[in-house]
């Protein structure tokens, strides 16, 4: 990767943050698996079609692509060498052909004109340095009349499990560090449905519809409780705070495991017919 806009999520995704979502990447990618069917209904790949996967992370959305474009193809970019290295690896596994990966900076990285036809995106995009560049960038990669589909969270509040849960969890514990506070705003950056709109400007049939989802922490409390904690290597937590953890996480208890509602926006949109720029 020669070119970076975003140096700070570079060095999150390059760092321990990157190394933990590669050595539990089936955890992350079972906690928000529950995005996958609105994902791929909008996106609606076809058989034949070239797909772009943007911050693909470890791979799993894009080799779900590269399955429905059986006779097409799908390229993940992300900005995480450990990720990507995960993601080859995973996708070699499992006998996925059609599939390749590039470590890159989507925003500025230059990607063929008019060279695919679906651009997705499972919660990559929030973490654009400046998101109307990047979109601006994205849309030269799609040919005219090309789709876009892309969840981002919404706005967190007290009514969300999700965003109730974890606000107790910062209280809890220890002040994050930098690499963790730098990703923890990037999530909110797209939540006002009106800033969507603003850098997306240009696109056609712009759609942000609310999703209602669940995401999956762990088999029980203690479980998840371990998962969260892990991603702060050398963190100590006494044990008066870790049961207090566990009981934030008791009530959302399931026989399918520990499960949160949370918010997203679905967005959709088409590269204009015209793209001229």
């Amino acid at each position: 990767m020669t070119q970076i806009a975003n140096s700070a999520q570079a060095r999150a995704w390059n760092g321990s943050l990157g190394h933990h979502w590669a050595g539990h990447h089936e955890r992350y990618d079972t906690l928000v698996s529950g995005l996958n069917t609105a994902l791929f209904d909008a996106a609606a790949i076809a058989s034949g079609d070239r797909v772009l996967d943007v911050g693909c992370g470890a791979g799993a959305t894009t080799r779900i692509a590269g399955r429905l474009a059986a006779h097409g193809h799908a390229v993940g970019v992300d900005i995480s060498a450990p990720l990507l290295d995960r993601a080859r690896a995973t996708t070699a596994a499992e006998g996925v052909t059609n599939v390749a990966y590039e470590l890159a900076d989507a925003q500025i990285h230059p990607f063929p004109p008019a060279g695919y036809d679906v651009l997705i995106s499972r919660g990559g995009v929030m973490f654009f340095a400046d998101h109307a560049a990047a979109f601006r960038n994205l849309a030269r990669s799609l040919r005219p009349g090309g789709r876009l589909a892309f969840v981002c969270p919404r706005p967190a509040g007290p009514e969300v499990e999700e965003s109730r849960a974890l606000s107790l969890f910062g209280e809890l514990l220890d002040e994050p560090d930098a690499a963790t506070v730098a990703v923890q705003a990037a999530m909110a950056s797209l939540s006002d449905p009106e800033h969507i709109r603003e850098v997306l400007h240009g696109w056609d049939d712009v759609t942000v519809t609310p999703v209602a989802t669940e995401t999956i922490w762990g088999r029980d409390a203690a479980d998840a409780v371990g998962f969260i904690l892990s991603r702060t290597p050398g963190r100590v937590v006494d044990a008066d705070t870790r049961e207090a953890l566990r009981d934030t996480l008791r009530p959302y208890e399931t026989d399918r495991g520990v499960r949160l509602r949370a918010a997203v926006w679905l967005v959709t949109a088409k590269w204009r017919t015209d793209d001229s720029q």
